[in-house]
């Protein structure tokens, strides 16, 4: 039987910790949807930008965090027959909607069920919940024509026609969790020269990436690092983790004789073009937003593709911590870490 309300962490006002509720109501599922009884909550660095800046969420409290959600099937919306009620699911949650329904800092969640999965036997809630924000990030950035590199979905119309192999792209921000997924997205499109800058040499290769490189040392020294595998050919760049500021390097790699893209995950802002250094052919930034909801056509049809790379391996979980109960302390004690700059694991909470 499922209660009526619940319990939930909130925003209730920007800068502050999240508070504890216990009243909540818990939402029904309209068509297209299911509800979850959540198991798994995953918590990623923009959750942080959210409680202590208001990013998405400023003009819309009390706010319920978190887009990474696993969950047990309790209710059906009309006419749904792609779960089951029992089956494990994971969901990325959307942001839109009064009061947040689907969001996973709280007992029961909403799932769009186009954006999530049934997840396969021999993958754990933890394994899965590495996945949504992570890995959709990505496959927009580099995917979509809109908000995107455009290169083609590797399973479009477009791709019979597209060159995957003498294709180059560029990854800042390797060790992060966004770019370790964009190199397996890279390698599963057939992408001939995976360059990335910055992570674990050995991991980034197991995923598919063909150079790896340093990113300690002033930005010059990076960029003829990156000039020295790409020379003047680069026009597909994705920065996974810099400021404005430091997106310049990506931007100074693209090639100066023909026209250039770099997706950027964090668009705090314009770049600095007066600091982008011979770009004859010009360019073009795409501000990528790595939600399902808002790139269906794009997404949806990845996430139906997604329970077979799993369990065919052709994408990896990455790592992942756990924090058991939904309380105040497990979940600010997080985004106090994202938000003092400490290096943090993709953590998880349970309840």
């Amino acid at each position: 039987m499922v209660p009526q309300i619940q319990k939930a962490l909130i925003v209730t006002e920007i800068g502050k910790p999240l508070q504890l509720v216990t009243d909540r109501p818990v939402p029904k599922p309209g068509p297209d949807q299911v509800l979850l009884k959540v198991r798994v909550a995953g918590i990623n660095p923009h959750d942080h930008a959210a409680r202590d800046f208001g990013l998405f969420i400023a003009g819309n409290l009390p706010a319920v965090l978190a887009n990474d959600t696993v969950g047990t099937v309790v209710s059906l919306g009309p006419g749904v027959t792609k779960y089951q009620i029992g089956d494990r699911v994971l969901s990325q949650s959307g942001s839109s909607g009064a009061n947040y329904p689907q969001m996973a800092l709280q007992e029961y969640a909403l799932n769009d069920i186009g954006a999530g999965l049934k997840i396969p036997d021999n993958v754990s809630d933890d394994e899965a919940a590495t996945l949504p924000t992570n890995i959709i990030a990505p496959l927009v950035g580099f995917f979509s024509s809109g908000n995107g590199l455009g290169i083609p979905a590797p399973w479009s119309v477009g791709a019979k026609d597209f060159d995957y192999a003498s294709t180059t792209v560029l990854i800042v921000g390797g060790g992060s969790n966004c770019g370790k997924f964009g190199v397996q997205l890279a390698k599963l499109a057939g992408i001939g020269r995976i360059v990335v800058v910055g992570g674990v040499d050995a991991e980034l290769k197991g995923y598919g990436a063909t150079h790896v490189l340093d990113r300690h040392g002033e930005d010059s020294e990076v960029l003829e690092r990156i000039r020295n595998v790409v020379g003047d050919e680069l026009q597909y760049a994705f920065d996974a983790v810099n400021p404005p500021t430091g997106q310049v390097l990506a931007l100074n790699a693209l090639s100066s004789t023909k026209k250039g893209k770099l997706a950027r995950l964090l668009p705090m802002g314009p770049v600095d073009e007066s600091m982008v250094v011979g770009k004859k052919a010009g360019f073009e930034v795409k501000d990528v937003m790595g939600s399902s909801q808002l790139n269906h056509q794009l997404a949806y049809p990845f996430w139906e593709r997604l329970p077979d790379l799993l369990v065919s391996g052709k994408i990896k979980p990455s790592k992942f911590v756990v924090k058991n109960g939904l309380t105040p302390e497990n979940a600010n004690g997080i985004l106090d870490a994202y938000r003092d700059k400490q290096r943090v694991v993709k953590t998880h909470i349970h309840f």
